[in-house]
């Protein structure tokens, strides 16, 4: 059974993420969980003026989370009434990032699936805070699903890589069914001025064709040092309609964040993009 975690703060974004999930996962048994942490909304609640106010102020916010959550769940199961999944809802008085990290440990989630930008994220900003924090800090992959993204299947996919990395065989499993469901096809895009590979990097690649065997994969080059460049132009040149990356320590995408600013990272991105974490888990 896949097990899904995807966060909301009730925003058309967040609900444009929901449905992308259940479309996504529409031919497999899934169990959704779909959270809401309100720790943040007590402390910028305008009603909270002084101690003696934090009780009132939690139960009104705990109460209309736990409203917001029935209301979207009745949403879900009217427009997606699909036996193969099952909705779970979780209010929480928490931090968005801890939260996330217990339910991904408790319910052994596989992946999060959350939209680039929630209520108040700038405009002008591709990835929100909150969605660069989840990949960053919760140890899941996380497929974010940017602003107003109507649902496409995913059939061609582009998953650049420098080969310098072993990868985890769960977190390859869930790229490559999530590929085979829809016949995808995979661009494995290595980047560099050279084009030779070193005994580690031969073994990392054939690791990765064993591990997505059920899909069909292109092994390519682009020789440049430019890699942000190199992936844009790949996505507008191939008609992608998924990124894959690794984050992890020497992987492109660990440069990307914490050496680029958000508006270089984010791509232009237009597309769903998917950071797996490469940690072992089971």
């Amino acid at each position: 059974m896949r097990k899904i975690l995807i966060p909301t703060d009730f925003s058309e974004n967040a609900f444009n993420a929901i449905k992308f999930a259940i479309d996504l996962f529409k031919y497999e048994i899934s169990e959704f969980y779909i959270m809401h942490a309100y720790q943040d909304e007590i402390y910028e609640s305008e009603d909270l003026i002084d101690e003696s106010d934090v009780k009132k102020v939690t139960e009104t916010v705990s109460n209309s989370s736990k409203t917001s959550l029935e209301r979207t769940l009745k949403t879900i199961k009217t427009i997606s009434p699909n036996p193969k999944h099952t909705y779970n809802i979780i209010s929480a008085n928490n931090m968005l990032i801890d939260e996330m990290d217990a339910i991904v440990d408790d319910k052994n989630i596989d992946v999060i699936i959350m939209g680039t930008k929630g209520k108040t994220n700038d405009k002008k900003i591709t990835f929100g805070s909150h969605t660069l924090q989840v990949i960053k800090y919760v140890q899941c992959p996380v497929l974010a699903i940017p602003e107003n993204y109507k649902y496409t299947q995913p059939k061609h996919i582009l998953f650049p890589t420098n080969y310098l990395i072993p990868y985890k065989r769960r977190e390859l499993k869930l790229l490559c069914e999530m590929a085979s469901t829809y016949r995808a096809v995979v661009d494995v895009l290595y980047i560099s001025v050279s084009d030779k590979l070193s005994l580690r990097q031969k073994d990392n690649q054939k690791f990765i064709k064993e591990e997505l065997h059920k899909t069909t994969l292109n092994f390519k080059i682009a020789n440049s040092k430019h890699i942000i460049n190199s992936i844009y132009q790949h996505i507008k040149e191939n008609d992608i309609n998924m990124l894959v990356m690794v984050n992890t320590r020497h992987s492109f995408l660990e440069n990307m964040i914490y050496q680029s600013t958000i508006d270089e990272f984010g791509l232009n991105l237009d597309i769903p993009f998917l950071a797996l974490q490469n940690i072992k888990r089971y």
